[in-house]
């Protein structure tokens, strides 16, 4: 037995062929939706308030393992002065990433969808015959009088040009920087520019235990900077285009996630007066006469661009490891 056991030991062993690797997919798509109780970009609210429902689809070609590139839609509900139906936006760019600096370039469009003329009654001249405000919105069937001298284009659909980078410092920290640039911001014919800084906190993945819930912290302050208006938007001391008023803006919140789920609480402001939130929104429901401005003499006030507070309950996939 002794001597079977030493012959057997010294026996060549077959190696077991491994199996081949798993081809490579370059392909690969994103998609989730979320809910929220206020739909607010860079400070300002884009449904007055009120709740909003999203949903993006985003497919991603990955070049190899530190280039992507990707396009992508999604769509928002809103409430805007000229009643556009929706803002359904259209995006697409390249993210190369050079070990922990991860970069996002590309263009986004903003399209609303919808929209009619809304404008204020300032002159009744003969039945049927109204000069709306600013003489420049032509009165039709589907003309809005808002009634308290604001005004908003049918049509404010605009891109911007975008550069995004994030760097993570370690497991737990990462930091960001975001541009965006448009010559037409809300077709207003006004540029605009958006700079913002970002950083967030990952805490541990032992911080509730094995229950599989992640937490973070992140904060974002940034600056819009916007141009002056065309003809439609002026008023009397400015019949050629108002300058819109440059602001600041930041939020700060707490989010959980679990899975492919992440619920954020965010507290989110600007440093608009309620004067140049007015002009600069055209609020349907901006009121009062107190809150004068150059760009804005009738004086009405909007909360539009004010303190929020935001939640919002997302999911997100991906096909390539959500959907194994």
């Amino acid at each position: 037995m002794v001597s079977g056991s030493a012959l057997a030991a010294d026996l060549p062993v077959k190696a077991l062929k491994a199996p081949p690797p798993a081809p490579f997919d370059p392909w690969d798509i994103a998609f989730g939706s979320a809910v929220m109780n206020d739909y607010i970009f860079r400070g300002v609210t884009q449904t007055n308030h009120q709740a909003s429902v999203t949903a993006y689809f985003e497919p991603r070609y990955n070049v190899n393992k530190d280039l992507q590139l990707y396009v992508g839609t999604s769509t928002e509900n809103i409430s805007f002065a000229n009643r556009a139906a929706a803002e359904v936006d259209i995006y697409g760019g390249v993210r190369p990433t050079f070990g922990a600096m991860a970069l996002d370039f590309g263009i986004w469009g903003y399209l609303y969808p919808g929209g009619q003329c809304a404008d204020n009654v300032v002159t009744v001249t003969g039945p049927g015959t109204v000069t709306p405000g600013g003489g420049v919105c032509a009165v039709s069937t589907n003309t809005i009088f808002l009634g308290n001298g604001n005004v908003m284009k049918k049509d404010v659909s605009f891109f911007e040009a975008y550069a995004k980078g994030t760097y993570t410092i370690n497991d737990n920290w990462a930091v960001g920087y975001n541009e965006f640039y448009s010559p037409n911001f809300l077709n207003s014919g006004a540029w605009g520019d958006y700079a913002s800084v970002t950083a967030k906190y990952t805490a541990p993945g032992t911080v509730f235990g094995t229950s599989g819930v992640g937490m973070y912290v992140s904060g974002e302050f940034g600056r819009q900077w916007l141009g002056t208006t065309d003809a439609f938007y002026g008023v009397a001391g400015f019949p050629n285009g108002i300058k819109y008023a440059d602001y600041d803006t930041w939020n700060l919140g707490i989010g959980f996630t679990y899975k492919v789920f992440t619920l954020d609480l965010r507290y989110s402001d600007t440093d608009l007066s309620k004067g140049n939130c007015s002009a600069f929104t055209s609020s349907f429901d901006a009121s009062g006469t107190t809150n004068v401005t150059p760009i804005n003499p009738g004086g009405t006030g909007s909360n539009w661009c004010g303190a929020a507070g935001v939640a919002k309950l997302s999911v997100d996939l991906t096909a390539m490891t959500s959907l194994k």
